[in-house]
């Protein structure tokens, strides 16, 4: 029989299934509200209106697969207002795309620097960041990062921590073998086949 304390985190894990445990959850408390998606009053509206639209053509081009011009129009739209972080987080996931690993990381360090790690660029730059030092083996950055950005509400990143929770990952073997005991015979039979195809 377990202890209290493994009772609890087993009825954690099955009413709070999102939420990491073992040290590395995230507060309902601590997250910020999501912030506006645009700037107003921080740029000349006149210059916001064309580095928006730049970056929007940017997009569409990565989405054709046309990097080169999509890298193209993200410079374009730094080269306008290089002190909007939107630019640089949208050119590094280009940049990332076309194998360039370090100067998506220099791009996600300027789009947090410039966003002061807050609102939704810094969210999703936390989040890029986070895959790619996840992909490069680094899990505790990653894991940083994925705080980072569930704090400032990534629905994603809170996914992400769970799935590198082992805690988490014990619960849902714990929870998936007492489904089986419930089950009986013959539904711990009718589970291991559909596992086996």
């Amino acid at each position: 029989m377990g202890t209290a304390e493994e009772a609890q985190a087993v009825l954690d894990c099955i009413f709070h299934p999102h939420t990491p445990f073992g040290g590395t959850a995230v507060e309902e408390e601590e997250e910020q509200p999501p912030l506006p998606l645009q700037e107003e009053g921080v740029f000349v509206p006149e210059l916001l209106e064309q580095a928006t639209e730049l970056e929007v053509q940017g997009i569409a081009a990565a989405e054709a697969g046309d990097t080169e011009k999509a890298l193209k129009r993200f410079g374009q739209a730094i080269q306008l207002l290089p002190a909007r972080a939107s630019a640089y987080n949208n050119r590094a996931q280009t940049l990332r795309l076309e194998g360039d690993v370090a100067g998506a990381l220099e791009d996600l360090a300027a789009a947090l620097e410039l966003s002061r790690g807050a609102g939704r660029v810094a969210c999703q730059a936390f989040v890029q960041r986070g895959l790619i030092r996840r992909l490069q083996g680094h899990d505790e950055a990653a894991r940083q990062d994925f705080t980072q950005a569930a704090r400032l509400g990534s629905p994603f990143a809170r996914q992400q921590l769970v799935l590198m929770n082992p805690y988490a990952a014990l619960c849902n073997q714990m929870l998936a073998a007492a489904m089986r005991k419930l089950r009986g015979p013959a539904g711990g039979e009718a589970e291991a086949a559909r596992n086996d195809e």
